[in-house]
Formats: structure tokens, C-alpha cells, sequence
């Protein structure tokens, strides 16, 4: 498939649904080899055939909170497709609620997946974007990082969900201020409200709570922001977007 991504491989987190299964399609549909991971294999095998079957998608079962699984993620993408040019990491959670009772387990939770899997799954990754940045095809790498608006503004109830996509800001910007001299560019992306599955991940008093809150607006979808991902990567060489904030019309924050 000929497109602006032709002979590049990208890596895909949080494949299974939502962003990343939308964000591995449009990678795709620009030419690009991807490797779609996640915990849920049977999803991944549908994505699979409809990307192009194996020699267009790899599939990757992967727990991106274990460090060694996501080395051996990385390992199997360059072993099977030769290299890596673009890491998407997706993954991610959002378990609200007060500070004042809560189960303490949602925010290891958090703080394993949304961070944590986010800095292995770079550390794995950047070797192989260096390396893909110096040569042929693009001789630029990305590494886009998917956010949230709740990693720049902070609300009551939100408290360490917002903790981990500010931390996410802060990595971005001090990774992309170590790379990008080397010509691998860094994205963050900030989606505000989304419809996915992040919302049923919460107990049912937090879900009524935030339907409350945001019921009424006509959401983003996942399509809108593969948009975003895509376009940031296929940027020529001498163009970074370092952070895209996309936000429904009618979201005031």
C-alpha cells in the first residue's frame, strides 16, 4: 500500500478498541506495517484481518505494566517487521472519584498503566526510533504519547487520574527536549471527552457522576483522534507538533 507511511512500522498500545484500534487503522491506511498490542487477544485478531492479515499487523497479547513482556513487545516488532518508526502509546485508564475513601487499588492502577507502561514501553522503543530517524525511508521517528485534557487542567474528583497525565506532560516534553536533535519527535495528544470504553471502567456511582457531568455533549470519537496521530507523524521531517488538544465543540473544559 503506497501512502506517507509506506515501508515504516508502527507500534500501537491500547490496540484492542477505542483510540488505539482507530489510530492502528489510519497508520494503516497510510502504508504503514503495524504491531497491535494489548491484553485482549481476540480483539487483536479481528483488528489483524481487517489491517491487512500478518504480513500488514502483528499481533502482540501484552500487559505494557510488566516490563518484560513490553521488551519482548518491542523485540518481536523489530524481529518480525525488521524495524520501528512510530510508538503510539495508547494504553491507558481513567478510574475517578474523591480522594476521601478511595480504593487505593484504582490508583495503582493508574499509576502502572498510565505511567508506568508509558515509560517502559518508550525505554524499549527509543533504540529502535533513533536508529529508524538516522536512514531511509523518512529519517524521522515519532513517539506520540495519548493524553488528555486532564493532563492540563485539574478537577475536583479527578485527582490522580489528572497526577499521571500531568506526569505524562512532563516526560513528553523532557524526552522530546532529549531527542529531538536526533530527529525523533515528540507527541502529545490531549483528547477531552471521547466515546470509549474508559467510562465503563468505573464503579457505577463515579459512571452516574460523570454522565452527569458530561452527558449532554456530542462526543469526540476514536476516528478524530487517529486523525490527530496521523497527521502529527506524517509531517515532513523538519515539522514537530509537539501537543494537539482536541476537545468537542461544546466542551468548555
Amino acid at each position: 500500500m503506497v501512502g506517507a507511511l509506506s515501508g515504516t512500522v508502527a507500534l500501537v498500545t491500547g490496540a484492542s478498541s477505542g483510540i488505539g484500534e482507530a489510530t492502528a487503522l489510519a497508520l494503516a491506511g497510510e502504508g504503514a506495517q503495524v504491531a497491535i498490542a494489548a491484553r485482549r487477544a481476540d480483539r487483536l485478531e479481528s483488528l489483524a484481518a481487517k489491517l491487512g492479515g500478518p504480513s500488514r499487523a502483528l499481533v502482540l497479547k501484552v500487559d505494557v505494566t510488566e516490563e518484560d513482556e513490553v521488551g519482548q513487545m518491542v523485540a518481536r516488532t523489530v524481529a518480525e517487521f525488521g524495524r520501528l518508526d512510530t510508538l503510539v502509546n495508547n494504553a491507558g485508564v481513567m478510574l475517578l472519584g474523591p480522594v476521601l475513601d478511595a480504593p487505593t487499588d484504582e490508583w495503582r492502577r493508574m499509576v502502572q498503566l498510565n505511567l508506568l507502561g508509558l515509560l517502559y514501553c518508550t525505554h524499549a522503543g527509543l533504540p529502535h526510533l533513533l536508529q529508524a530517524a538516522s536512514g531511509a525511508p523518512r529519517q524521522v521517528a515519532d513517539v506520540v504519547n495519548v493524553s488528555s485534557v486532564a493532563g492540563r487542567v485539574a478537577r475536583q474528583g479527578s485527582a490522580v487520574y489528572n497526577a499521571t497525565k500531568f506526569g505524562v506532560g512532563a516526560f513528553s516534553e523532557s524526552l522530546r527536549q532529549e531527542v529531538t536533535a536526533r530527529h525523533v519527535r515528540v507527541t502529545i495528544v490531549e483528547p477531552g471527552v471521547v466515546a470509549t470504553e474508559l467510562v465503563g471502567h468505573n464503579r457505577p456511582e463515579v459512571q452516574q457522576t460523570i454522565r452527569g457531568t458530561f452527558g449532554t455533549l456530542e462526543p469526540l470519537q476514536s476516528s478524530d483522534i487517529a486523525d490527530a496521530v496521523v497527521y502529527a507523524v506524517t509531517r515532513p521531517r523538519h515539522v514537530a507538533l509537539n501537543e494537539i488538544l482536541v476537545r468537542p465543540t461544546m466542551q468548555e473544559r
